[in-house]
């Protein structure tokens, strides 16, 4: 799989997809926010790891797939849904990568200045996310699920 920024991308998408996006992403914040105010900071805190915007995006996706598709007269869904199972994996490889981060923020920030946490914080982020995908696409080529 080739990453790539698809930019033309951006005109397929219409208005109320984006205002969907926000609202969703706004309505599991403000629920996060009310976890937090009732139940204390702590278990506010782990559900600020929720995706918000990815269950709204993986309707589009599949939207989106399934309409391509049609136009060209195939009705059968299921490309829609292997784009949406792709999109979890790496969603899931990403949140993997995010709990190191925050596991290095909480052992790293009472030492350490907060710019040189985040820092570095960010820097294993992104180098087990890579790993990670790496080791995913090795692990496929094997023949492995």
């Amino acid at each position: 799989m080739q990453l790539k920024v698809e930019l033309a991308a951006l005109k397929k998408t219409r208005w109320y997809e984006f205002a969907l996006r926000f609202l969703f992403g706004g309505a599991v914040t403000a629920a996060t926010g009310l976890i937090a105010s009732h139940f204390g900071p702590v278990v506010g805190g782990l559900f600020l790891a929720v995706p918000a915007i990815f269950p709204a995006s993986a309707t589009l996706i599949e939207k989106h797939e399934t309409e391509k598709k049609r136009r060209v007269g195939i009705t059968d869904k299921r490309r829609g849904r292997k784009a949406v199972a792709l999109d979890a994996r790496g969603a899931a490889m990403g949140c993997i990568g995010l709990g190191a981060f925050g596991c290095v923020v909480w052992q790293l920030i009472p030492a350490l200045n907060a710019w040189l946490v985040l820092a570095l914080a960010l820097g294993v982020w992104l180098s087990l996310s890579i790993v990670i995908w790496r080791l995913s696409k090795f692990f496929r080529k094997r023949g492995a699920p």
